[in-house]
């Protein structure tokens, strides 16, 4: 009887291969819903049973090494096959087809989320998973089916539809008396980490000088940003279409005229080019596209 190498230990080569496609700790860990240690064990554990190091710290970040960017090449493939097997069974099993998106959560939770609600009632047979994160889409290392992501639209490998108008108002609350005419001078400007040119480009599209005695306060994204302006506790840089709810209901208000079209620097849905379109990402693209030319 021919001899077969046994298998791998499947809870560390799995901890292996997540952290390997991510480059990170952290990000394996959440992804698998585990604690940082113990994908950190789980790989060493690997390490041990190959008797080679896979992973090494090279000026404080994680690489793999010759090895293991080898074994993760040989391991990717064959845990998308596991991945699409076990979508393909639990679509038959469940009826359902499974599509998972990622999205910036300022995006995800103004604009994507509140119209979610319509999509599902359409179309109860597609489950829509959707995460958030600002970092660049990168389809070779996550799971998932396509993307919202923020820049000119001119990446490569990938299809884009480009969704809002990218027009950059300054809004305040309500009760916050702003004088245009002041040009913000004592006044403090809510910046957003995660958009950190906004105030610039809008202060110089107006013409008005960067520097003119303001504070300013700074938050890791623009969602808080917003909050923090709707609170009162300052005068916010907004793209328009993602506070058009407060601006029509008074919550928010926009005391200067001039607007900031970013022209094609905007939001786009992308999905990757390389891979045969499902029927629920085809459906959830054509039902973008109908919000998009409302």
């Amino acid at each position: 009887m021919e001899r077969r190498e046994s298998l791998p230990p499947l809870n560390p080569t799995r901890a292996f291969e997540a952290t390997g496609r991510l480059l990170s700790i952290s990000k394996a860990a959440q992804e698998l819903a585990v604690t940082p240690a113990a994908v950190s064990r789980q790989v060493r554990t690997l390490e041990r049973y190959l008797g080679v190091d896979l992973f090494e710290r090279v000026k404080g970040r994680l690489e793999l090494t010759a090895a293991g960017a080898s074994y993760l090449a040989e391991l990717m493939p064959l845990f998308e096959s596991l991945r699409d097997a076990t979508a393909s069974l639990r679509t038959t099993t469940r009826g359902a087809s499974v599509l998972k998106i990622r999205s910036p959560a300022t995006f995800a939770v103004r604009w994507l989320i509140p119209r979610l609600a319509n999509f599902h009632r359409s179309h109860e047979d597609i489950e829509v998973q959707l995460t958030t994160s600002s970092a660049p889409l990168n389809f070779g290392r996550e799971d998932i089916d396509a993307g919202i992501q923020l820049g000119d639209g001119a990446w490569s490998g990938v299809h884009v539809q480009r969704l809002i108008p990218n027009v950059l108002i300054p809004v305040a609350a309500s009760t916050h008396a702003v004088k245009p005419r002041s040009k913000l001078q004592g006044e403090t400007l809510l910046h957003s980490l995660a958009r950190p040119e906004d105030w610039t480009l809008w202060l110089k599209g107006a013409g008005i000088s960067p520097n003119a005695g303001r504070r300013e306060m700074r938050y890791e994204t623009s969602l808080l940003a917003y909050q923090a302006a709707i609170e009162g506790h300052g005068i916010a840089i907004a793209q328009e279409a993602l506070v058009r709810a407060e601006l029509n209901s008074g919550a928010l208000v926009a005391p200067f005229p001039f607007k900031l079209d970013r022209g094609a620097h905007t939001y786009y849905f992308a999905w990757p080019a390389n891979r045969k379109s499902s029927r629920a990402l085809e459906v959830f693209r054509d039902w973008l596209v109908t919000l998009v030319i409302e």
